[in-house]
Parts: C-alpha cells; sequence; structure tokens
C-alpha cells in the first residue's frame, strides 16, 4: 500500500488549497456584499458563489465558512448574528487572526462544524471519481442531523456544485427546500447555467469578477509563483484573469507553447506540415495528457481570440510574439470574426466527440492545425477579392 495521499479535485496543481490560502485578491465587491447581508440581517442559508474558474470562488468560500463559524449563530432563545449586547459594530472583514481556533481547525481539517462536499477517490479505479454521487448528499444530509457539540452553527462547503449527478443534486435540493436550523450552504459553480433551476432560485448569488492584472499578479505572487516582468502582460491575457489558469500555465510552460502555435500559424494557409506534426507529437504516449489538453485549449483560446480581434481589433497587449499582426491579417473585419467564430464551435464539438470516443491526441490535435490552417484561406481570399 502506497502512502500517497490521493489528489484533490479542488486543487490546482503547484497551489496552495483554498482552504490553506488566507488572502483573496479582487473580488471586494463579492465579499462587501456578504458582509452586508450579514450585518444587515439578511444571512441567506445558501450562496451560490459563481465565476469563472481559477478567479477566487473556492477562496471565497472558505473565507465565508471560517468567518461564520467564529461567530454566534441564530438560536431560538438566543440572539442573532452580532445581536448580543457585547458585540462590536458589524464587522468589514472576514479575516481570522491565524491562531483563531476555527482557523486552526478548518486549516487542519479538524473542525466538527464544516462538512466539505467534493468529488471523492475511488480506491480500486485508482482515480477521482467523475461525480458526486447521492451516497454523498446523503452523508451531508446526516451531518446536519447530528446536533452541534456546543449548539452553534453549521457549514456546508460544496465544491463543485456542478459536479453533483442528476440524483445527488435532486437530493441536495431537497435540503435547500428545508434547510436545517442554524446552517449554511455555500456552493461554487464555474457553470451555474447547468444547474437545476430550482437549485439557482434557493441561492442567493456571490458573482466574482476575472482578475485585473495587478490582482492577478498579487495572487500568483502569494501563492508562491515567480512571473518575470516581461512576462505578466502576456500571462494575464492568456490566463482570462484566472489564477488557477495562470498556474496551469506557468507550470506546463503555456507561454512558449501558444508561442509556438503563433509561429505555426505565421504564414497561413501556407503553414510548414512537418512543423505541425512536430507540434501535434508532443501529445503523443503514456504521460503527455496534460500538454495535449494545454495544447487545445490553446488552439480554442486563438481561434476565440481571432474572432474577438475581428470584432474590437487586434489584442493588446498581445500574448505571444508577432500576434497582433496576424491577427490582424487573419481576422480583418467582422465577417471574419463571424467565420472564426464559428469555427470554434465546429472544432470544439469535434474535439468532444474524439476524446469521447478516445482517439490518438496528436492526431486529433493535428486535425484542429490543418482545419484552422484551411480556414484561414477564406478571410485571406475575402480581403483579396477571391472567391
Amino acid at each position: 500500500m502506497s502512502d500517497e495521499r490521493p489528489p484533490e479535485p479542488d486543487r490546482v496543481e503547484g497551489a496552495p488549497h483554498p482552504r490553506e490560502t488566507a488572502r483573496i485578491f479582487g473580488q471586494e465587491t463579492a465579499e462587501a456584499a456578504f458582509l452586508d447581508a450579514v450585518a444587515a440581517g439578511r444571512l441567506h442559508h445558501a450562496w451560490l458563489i459563481t465565476g469563472p474558474r481559477g478567479v477566487g470562488k473556492a477562496t471565497l468560500g472558505w473565507r465565508i465558512a471560517r468567518f461564520l463559524l467564529s461567530q454566534p449563530a441564530t438560536g431560538a432563545d438566543g440572539p442573532g448574528l452580532f445581536g448580543d449586547v457585547a458585540a462590536p459594530g458589524p464587522a468589514t472583514t472576514l479575516d481570522l487572526p491565524p491562531d483563531d481556533p476555527v482557523a486552526r481547525r478548518v486549516l487542519a481539517g479538524t473542525e466538527p462544524r464544516l462538512f466539505h462536499l467534493r468529488r471523492t477517490w475511488d480506491d480500486d479505479a485508482r482515480r477521482l471519481r467523475t461525480a458526486i454521487s447521492v451516497d454523498e448528499v446523503r452523508r451531508l444530509k446526516a451531518f446536519f442531523q447530528l446536533t452541534a457539540a456546543d449548539g452553534g452553527r453549521r457549514v456546508a462547503l460544496v465544491d463543485a456544485a456542478d459536479d453533483l449527478n442528476l440524483p445527488a443534486a435532486n437530493a441536495l435540493l431537497k435540503l435547500l427546500e428545508e434547510p436545517p436550523a442554524d446552517a449554511v450552504l455555500l456552493l461554487v459553480s464555474h457553470r451555474p447555467a447547468g444547474l437545476l433551476p430550482t437549485i439557482r432560485s434557493r441561492c442567493r448569488e456571490l458573482r466574482l469578477a476575472p482578475l485585473a492584472p495587478a490582482d492577478l499578479a498579487a495572487a500568483l505572487a502569494a501563492a508562491g509563483a515567480v512571473v518575470a516582468t516581461d512576462e505578466a502582460g502576456r500571462l494575464a491575457a492568456l490566463a482570462g484573469g484566472s489564477v488557477g489558469e495562470a498556474l496551469r500555465l506557468l507550470s506546463l510552460d503555456g507561454l512558449a507553447a501558444y508561442a509556438e502555435i503563433i509561429a505555426l500559424f505565421a504564414d497561413s494557409p501556407g503553414i510548414d506540415r512537418q512543423a505541425a506534426m512536430r507540434l501535434s507529437e508532443t501529445a503523443a504516449g503514456r504521460g503527455a495528457e496534460p500538454r495535449a489538453d494545454l495544447l487545445a485549449s490553446l488552439m480554442d483560446l486563438f481561434l476565440a481570440r481571432l474572432a474577438r480581434s475581428g470584432i474590437v481589433g487586434p489584442p493588446d497587449p498581445e500574448a505571444g510574439p508577432g500576434e497582433a499582426a496576424l491577427m490582424r491579417r487573419l481576422s480583418p473585419d467582422a465577417a471574419a470574426a463571424r467565420h472564426w467564430a464559428g469555427l470554434q464551435t465546429e472544432l470544439g464539438e469535434r474535439l468532444r466527440r474524439g476524446r469521447a470516443v478516445n482517439l490518438d491526441p496528436a492526431a486529433l490535435l493535428l486535425d484542429m492545425v490543418l482545419r484552422i490552417n484551411r480556414a484561414a484561406g477564406v478571410p485571406a481570399a475575402r480581403s483579396t477579392g477571391g472567391a
């Protein structure tokens, strides 16, 4: 038996787990909205924390959980949050001192009033399960049925609600419809539109925004990531304001990979086919899955930036050397933008179908490259008056 701990589905490789992250950057609006609701006595029993991946949703959820568990709950015979005479004025921050007992227990994973619902490890298959099952939600229900040792509040953090399968989602809905006393549920969601409408309707939403470059840089520094000054702008452009995506790009040398893609298409629709094959072959073989996923996501991003360029002009800052000139040539107008947006949708669907039947990742990537290359001839022909 190996003593190696199984991977955590809610941890970005190379970064601290959200429960270990004390600070959050660039999300002051959402944090203030929550504190305002608490101060006004409108603490909802369920909060849906939404926004793009990697912008701090789980970090905010853990901050809220620590904060709530450190405060007195509303009891049938007692005052509400901040309601006792000795309490100070309304809190202006979710921060807790590092030596706070709740903060220490949450960090150690020993806080008895906190339930963390997420995908679990399958010992037989030696991998993370693909969904949160109804059995896990039943464990959450049992947790709420227990009386807290000190009679205080209990908190459940679901990360991510998008991972609930349908039976689990329906079981969670029953908890939202009949919430236990002095309980708060915090649901993290990257794609709230995919949740059951009845789940969304029973939650108050806290929407988080992509991080501005300065906030992204501060968050990366707090996570221990070192970014060269000349790379900061390119990294921010590729990451789309997501700390998680920025960390993934750094760990997989994503800036260099995107520069390869720009260089490959510099002469499109007449690319070097041997160079295209060499690029796709870097995603072949056992252990190359992260590289394959990286290149596929960067190809998709390249198409999205092409489509955007035809509407608002070439990107500034560039995400790779020569990107602005290439996009100015390939996507000069709104018609070209529609062309590239349509191709992005088409290739995304082809990639999903190919993965579903376990096609070779290298072959899928080469197909994407060649189809993008052929499509590059359409805007070029239009701009020169060709067919």
